[in-house]
C-alpha cells in the first residue's frame, strides 16, 4: 500500500508526502477533504480525475482539514492510495431517492455485499441524513459484520449545507460508500470523547427520533437549562459545550450526542442522532485536557483492534464542536494522534457533523459526536 498526500492551500497545489513505489496510474482510492467552496469547483475534480485515472475519487466538504499534524481551514487535502493486494467497490446513492435514512443505509451495504468483503468506508452528507438511521440501515445489513467507518461531512460552522461525492462534482444530499475486498487489509478503529459526566442520570420518556421533548416526564429543554448557569444566555450555540452522554435500554454502550437546535415553544431539542425512549442521559461538560488526550486514546484503541501500531494510513474524524471548544489547542488533538502514530504514518481526516465507528465492545457501527475517531488502514 502506497501513499501520496496533496494540499490546495493559498491557492495552489503542493505536494506533501509521495511514497516510494507510488505511481498516479496505479493509484486506486482518493479521499478528498476540503472546504466546501473548494471543492465544488469544476476545475478540482478534473484536475483529480486527469491525475489519478483510474481511482475512485471520493469527495466531501468539512468543517476543517487535517493532514499529518496540522488542522487547516478552506483548504484541500487529498490522499491518494494505490493498494497491492486489497479489491475495491464504490456506491453512491442520492437521499432524494430513498424515503429514509435507514433505506440508504440498507441499500449501501446490500450493493458491497460480498463474500470477500473486508470493510467499508462511508462519507455521508451531514445536512439532511439522519445518522442514527442510515448507521442502522448499514449495521442490519452487515452480513459479513466487517468494520464500517467514517463520517459526516461538513459545512464549517454555518450548519446549512454539505456537499459530497464520488467520482463527480460533489453536490448535495449524497451518501458514498467503498468497500474493501480479500484477506490483506487491517483495520483498527478507535473512538473516544473525553468529556466529563456530571448531574443526575435521567430517563427518556418522550422522544421522536433525534427530537428529544421529555426526561423523566418533564421538559428536557426546561431541565437542562438548569444546569446551564450563565451559559442558558447563549443558546443554541453554548450546548455545544454541554452536550449529553447516551446509554440505549439495557446496553451498557454510551455515545455522545451534541444539540443541534433547541424549540422554545414546544420545549424540544434537537440532536445530531435519535435520543431513544427508555434510553438513558447525563450532562457533560468539556474538559480540555482530556479531549485532547482521548485523542491519544482513540490512536491506541485502533492498535488493540487490528494489532498494527504502525498503519500504513491513519484517517481521523473530529466533530466540529471539538473544534469550536479546543480553537487555538486544536492542533493538540491530532499532534495526540501523532504521538502515538509516529512521524512516518501519514495522516488524513476531516472535522465533521458525526462519526461513525464501532465501539471497543461490538462490531456494529454507531454515530457518535463530538468525539475523536481513527480508522486505520495496513496491508499486510
Amino acid at each position: 500500500m502506497f501513499v501520496r498526500q496533496q494540499q490546495f492551500i493559498n491557492k495552489e497545489w503542493t505536494n506533501v508526502h509521495t511514497a516510494p513505489g507510488f505511481t498516479n496510474t496505479g493509484c486506486s482510492l482518493v479521499l478528498v477533504f476540503g472546504s466546501g467552496e473548494e471543492i465544488i469547483k469544476p476545475d478540482v475534480y478534473t484536475m483529480l480525475k486527469s491525475e489519478y485515472p483510474n481511482a475512485e475519487i471520493v469527495i466531501g466538504s468539512t468543517a476543517g482539514e487535517i493532514i499529518n499534524e496540522s488542522v487547516y481551514d478552506d483548504t484541500i487535502v487529498v490522499t491518494a492510495i494505490a493498494f497491492e493486494r486489497t479489491g475495491l467497490r464504490s456506491a453512491s446513492l442520492n437521499m432524494n431517492d430513498y424515503v429514509s435514512s435507514y433505506d440508504a443505509g440498507a441499500a449501501l451495504m446490500k450493493l458491497l455485499d460480498a463474500e470477500d468483503l473486508a470493510s467499508v468506508f462511508v462519507l455521508s452528507d451531514g445536512a439532511v441524513v439522519n445518522g442514527s438511521e442510515l448507521v442502522a440501515g448499514l449495521n442490519d445489513n452487515n452480513n459479513k459484520k466487517v468494520t464500517t467507518a467514517g463520517g459526516l461531512a461538513g459545512d464549517a460552522a454555518r450548519f446549512q449545507q454539505t456537499f459530497t461525492g464520488l467520482n463527480a462534482i460533489p453536490s448535495p444530499g449524497n451518501v458514498v460508500a467503498i468497500g474493501f475486498y480479500g484477506a490483506h487489509l487491517a483495520v483498527g478503529h478507535g473512538s473516544m470523547g473525553g468529556w466529563d459526566e456530571f448531574g443526575p442520570e435521567r430517563t427518556i420518556t418522550k422522544a421522536d427520533k433525534n427530537v428529544l421533548l421529555e426526561l423523566d416526564g418533564k421538559s428536557a429543554l426546561e431541565l437542562y437549562k438548569q444546569y446551564l448557569g450563565d451559559y442558558v444566555n447563549d443558546l443554541p450555540a453554548s450546548a455545544l459545550l454541554f452536550p449529553l452522554s447516551l446509554k440505549d435500554s439495557g446496553s451498557k454502550n454510551v455515545v455522545v450526542r451534541t444539540i443541534l437546535a433547541i424549540n422554545e415553544e414546544l420545549s424540544s431539542m434537537t440532536f445530531a442522532g435519535n435520543m431513544p425512549e427508555g434510553g438513558k442521559v447525563r450532562l457533560m461538560k468539556a474538559n480540555f485536557d482530556k479531549l485532547i488526550d482521548a485523542s491519544n486514546i482513540a490512536a491506541v484503541g485502533t492498535a488493540v483492534t487490528n494489532a498494527v501500531s504502525k498503519p500504513d494510513l491513519a484517517i481521523l474524524i473530529s466533530c466540529v464542536g471539538r473544534k469550536l471548544i479546543l480553537q487555538q489547542r486544536i492542533s493538540e488533538e491530532v499532534e495526540a494522534a501523532r504521538d502515538f502514530f509516529g512521524a512516518n504514518v501519514p495522516i488524513t481526516g476531516f472535522y465533521s457533523y458525526g462519526e461513525i465507528s464501532p465501539l471497543k465492545e461490538s462490531m456494529s457501527c454507531e454515530l457518535h459526536n463530538q468525539t475523536m475517531t481513527i480508522l486505520t488502514l495496513s496491508e499486510i
